[in-house]
C-alpha cells in the first residue's frame, strides 16, 4: 500500500473530525466540509511522497484554508457595513452660487491682506491664524499688548472694508 492509499485511508477514517476542525475555525459546517474536499484535493496534486505525516500535512491544509476563509468573511463584513439610510438627509453643503459667493469674498480678504503693511499682516496671521493671545503677539513682535491689539483691530478693519466695498 503507498502513501497515497495510506492518506486517502487517514483521510476516510478522520474526515468527520477534519471536518469538525475545519468547522470550528471558519464558523459553518457546510464550509467545513467543502474545505476537507479542497484540501484533499490539494494534497493529492502537491504532496511530495516521502512524507513521515501525511496525514498531519493534510491537516495544515484544512486549518491554512480554513483560516483564509475566515479572514475573508471578516473583511467582507467590515466591506460591507449596513446601510445606515442617510438617502433621506439633506445636503448641506453650499449651492454653486454660495461657493462662487464665498470664493469672491475670499479673494476680497486676501488683496486686503496683501495691501496691509508687512507688520500689520504679521500680527493679524498670528492672532487670528495661529491662534495666539496679544500677550504672545506682542512678546513675538517686540511691541506693547495695546500696540499688537491696534495693529490686529486695523488689520481686521481692512479686511471688513474690503469685504463692504466688494458687496
Amino acid at each position: 500500500m503507498g502513501d497515497a492509499d495510506r492518506t486517502a485511508e487517514q483521510m476516510a477514517a478522520h474526515r468527520a473530525d477534519l471536518v469538525d476542525y475545519a468547522a470550528r475555525i471558519a464558523g459553518d459546517r457546510s464550509a467545513g466540509e467543502d474545505l476537507v474536499q479542497e484540501a484533499y484535493l490539494r494534497f493529492v496534486g502537491l504532496a511530495p511522497r516521502s512524507l513521515t505525516e501525511p496525514f498531519g500535512y493534510l491537516k495544515r491544509i484544512v486549518r491554512n484554508l480554513a483560516l483564509d476563509l475566515a479572514r475573508a468573511r471578516t473583511r467582507e463584513r467590515r466591506l460591507h457595513l449596513p446601510d445606515p439610510g442617510w438617502d433621506h438627509v439633506a445636503d448641506t453643503r453650499p449651492g454653486p452660487d454660495v461657493a462662487l459667493a464665498d470664493r469672491e469674498c475670499l479673494q476680497l480678504v486676501i488683496r486686503a491682506l496683501d495691501a496691509l503693511p508687512p507688520r500689520e499682516r504679521r500680527a493679524l496671521e498670528l492672532y487670528r491664524f495661529e491662534g495666539r493671545t496679544l500677550q504672545q503677539l506682542a512678546d513675538e513682535m517686540g511691541v506693547s499688548v495695546s500696540t499688537a491689539h491696534a495693529m490686529v483691530h486695523r488689520g481686521l478693519a481692512a479686511c471688513r472694508d474690503a469685504l463692504k466695498e466688494g458687496a
